[in-house]
């Protein structure tokens, strides 16, 4: 199966699939410095935290390149967005690479290999904790698109899907960016996966109703408690699924943990454009004086998850001790 790639290094150029295109258009954008990378993170051309510090790396080697101020180069990085960790977490390795007068882009190129790799043992540890043929439902978009590889909480789905384990996987539309119905669901198409997209206020009724088996999901940032701020709607599914007794799991690479963040108080919460809430593309769905509350992501608390699924293995509420372990191993 031919996987899709959210962004590829070329000729010392970055090109960049424009996320905001899809599903309609596959449309490259072609980074040549830092201001490129900057904007192209910042309005969400690239998406999905492991995405972002890939990118991020790939930024960052071409700034240095072009013969800017390494600090300047990170503080442009930086402040991009806020909440995925990945992002800091990729600028501060290729920060240490800088000065241990590593080859920069050699380096970029080492966090998306790691990057693939760390997908497909993600897969293969989510898929084991489904015995049999099943409904999935997921949110937001973690494939592909999100990632450098297959994906983290779609990358499970794909593996399930590979072993005969899915029956369908109800896809969140994910208000108000719309990154299930544009984006999950275009790669569950082109992967021959069945779906049905639903709207994000039915998925607790859905799940009420018995029809869903378990819920993957992918994350932004895990403080070492297992809290997890995850795209706005996560939490929600947590609340039915915890209520309904249907498996909740949290999907991510070891990069995406913050061990620095004891519980979801340290987490920085994203808040973008009202425009985004009060607009569909370029058409107005309210009315154009109004204001709106736009937070791009909400904290799920650890109690509601039921496993954190990472490529060092599949951790179990209370959280700490598992996730600590995973840090030793890294």
């Amino acid at each position: 199966m031919l996987e899709l790639k959210s962004f590829f290094f070329k000729d010392d150029k970055l090109f960049i699939l424009d996320q905001r295109k899809l599903p309609h258009e596959e449309v490259y954008f072609e980074a040549t410095n830092i201001e490129d990378v900057a904007y192209a993170i910042k309005a969400m051309l690239v998406r999905g935290a492991p995405a972002i510090g890939c990118v991020a790396a790939y930024g960052f080697a071409i700034g240095i390149k072009d013969g800017l101020d390494v600090e300047k180069v990170y503080n442009i990085l930086s402040n991009t967005r806020p909440t995925a960790v990945n992002l800091f977490w990729a600028l501060n390795r290729m920060k240490e690479a800088y000065f241990e007068k590593k080859d920069l882009f050699e380096e970029a190129q080492k966090i998306e290999q790691e990057d693939i790799e760390a997908n497909i043992r993600i897969s293969k540890f989510g898929a084991s904790l489904i015995t049999e043929k099943s409904v999935i439902l997921t949110h937001c978009n973690t494939g592909a698109l999100a990632t450098a590889g297959v994906g983290t909480a779609l990358g499970v789905i794909k593996e399930l899907h590979r072993q005969g384990k899915v029956d369908y996987v109800l896809v969140d539309e994910t208000r108000p960016y719309l990154q299930g119905s544009r984006l999950t669901a275009f790669e569950l198409l082109k992967a021959n996966i069945p779906y049905k997209i639903i709207v994000d206020s039915s998925a607790p009724f859905l799940i009420s109703r018995g029809i869903v088996k378990a819920v993957f999901v992918g994350a932004d940032r895990i403080a070492s408690n297992g809290d997890t701020a995850n795209k706005i709607g996560t939490f929600m599914l947590s609340l039915a699924c915890k209520a309904y007794n249907v498996p909740f799991y949290v999907v991510a690479p070891t990069s995406t943990i913050d061990f620095n963040a004891k519980s979801f108080q340290d987490i920085p919460i994203e808040e973008r454009s009202k425009d985004e809430v009060l607009k569909c593309k370029d058409v107005f769905v309210g009315p154009i004086d109004s204001e709106a509350i736009n937070y791009s992501f909400d904290i799920t608390p650890a109690q509601n998850i039921s496993a954190i699924i990472t490529e060092k293995g599949i951790a179990h509420y209370p959280y700490v001790d598992s996730l600590k372990n995973f840090k030793e191993q890294i």
